[in-house]
């Protein structure tokens, strides 16, 4: 029997499996809640103006465009019981979150299966071409998880015309997106201003690093679907601490831009250690997490994952992700110290 423990006590467990921003809570965040806890006693301004100012701003996109919701999967359920697909198109590898709203809603999933060949990256021409008028609902993440793999505008807008002559309600997720460098560039928010089939969804939980505020934001260009969002969602369905902290955290410039800088020199300097191995295949990072392949034959992903357990080091392993297997793994980039200790923890086993 094999007694060794789970994890090495002297080192601090990190959750690499979260794709949580390295610099954690914000202070705008922290201040704002213990600065109006007594907001509690009272329900929610049901209009939210200021919040909705403030996603407005931040977001680039018009007011009245904006709709609040308890999470991206909040969200998500929003947009299933509004168009009720019968059909649905994922992108495989990708989150198992879009199937389990759309399996709830009685959705007939089809999938588009990334080749790994080809990196994972999507080819949208190709994509576009297995597009069938069958289908009422299309999903993408964009950068795409658990791949990493950011798709241009130019592509998406190609996606949201294809669509829009199809009948497609077509969802753009960017959980993650705040994490690409130059990140407005590569946005489908612009595209909604032309487009009433396309639905724009983000959440804080990752960037900002706060998912037990539980808070995420859609942009949609539909006068009627908004109407429908509008008389049947909850009036005071963002908490009165949450809508405060969102607020202030939006405004946090100094935040926002030194996470950006943290990630990518952490992106590039966790990628260049590792590229240095010839047992593992990298899959260049766009995003804050880095997804990689297990090329020796005995050696799978709950190995390296055990081996890391030791540490402290909590990864993902691929081996329950549609499109991957056991050969692969992913884990997110952190602080310095704890990427060099998962840096040099992975290369030991690998």
């Amino acid at each position: 029997m094999n007694n060794t423990p789970l994890r090495i006590e002297q080192y601090e467990t990190v959750l690499f499996n979260a794709n949580l921003n390295p610099k954690g809570i914000p202070e705008s965040v922290t201040r704002a809640i213990k600065e109006n806890i007594p907001s509690i006693v009272k329900y929610p301004d049901i209009y939210y103006n200021k919040l909705k100012s403030a996603v407005s701003s931040y977001a680039k996109a018009p007011l009245e465009n904006i709709v609040l919701g308890n999470g991206s999967t909040d969200l998500l359920k929003l947009f299933g019981a509004l168009i009720l697909p019968k059909k649905a198109l994922l992108i495989s590898p990708g989150p198992s979150e879009f199937e389990r709203v759309l399996s709830a809603y009685g959705a007939e999933l089809s999938y588009y299966d990334l080749d790994e060949e080809k990196e994972f990256v999507l080819d949208m021409d190709d994509f576009i071409k297995s597009l069938t008028d069958d289908l009422d609902m299309v999903i993408i993440g964009n950068p795409n998880n658990p791949t990493s793999k950011k798709i241009e505008l130019s592509d998406i807008r190609k996606l949201t015309e294809a669509c829009k002559d199809l009948g497609i309600f077509l969802i753009v997720d960017e959980m993650y997106i705040e994490f690409l460098d130059n990140y407005l560039d590569y946005t489908a928010v612009p595209l909604t201003e032309e487009f009433d089939n396309i639905a724009v969804i983000r959440s804080v939980s990752k960037f900002f690093a706060v998912p037990g505020l539980r808070f995420a934001y859609a942009i949609i260009n539909n006068p009627e679907q908004k109407e429908i969002i509008d008389l049947t969602t909850t009036k005071n369905n963002v908490a009165s601490l949450t809508a405060i902290a969102i607020t202030d955290m939006f405004r946090d410039e100094a935040y926002i831009e030194e996470s950006q800088s943290i990630v990518h020199t952490e992106r590039s300097l966790v990628y260049l250690a590792m590229s240095t191995s010839k047992t593992i295949k990298l899959y260049k990072p766009d995003a804050n997490f880095m997804l990689v392949k297990l090329l020796k034959d005995d050696l799978t992903s709950s190995d390296v994952a055990m081996h890391c357990n030791q540490r402290g080091i909590i990864i993902r392993k691929g081996d329950d992700i549609r499109g991957l297997s056991d050969k692969f793994i992913r884990f997110c980039f952190m602080n310095p110290k704890q990427n060099d200790l998962m840096v040099n923890t992975i290369l030991e086993i690998v």
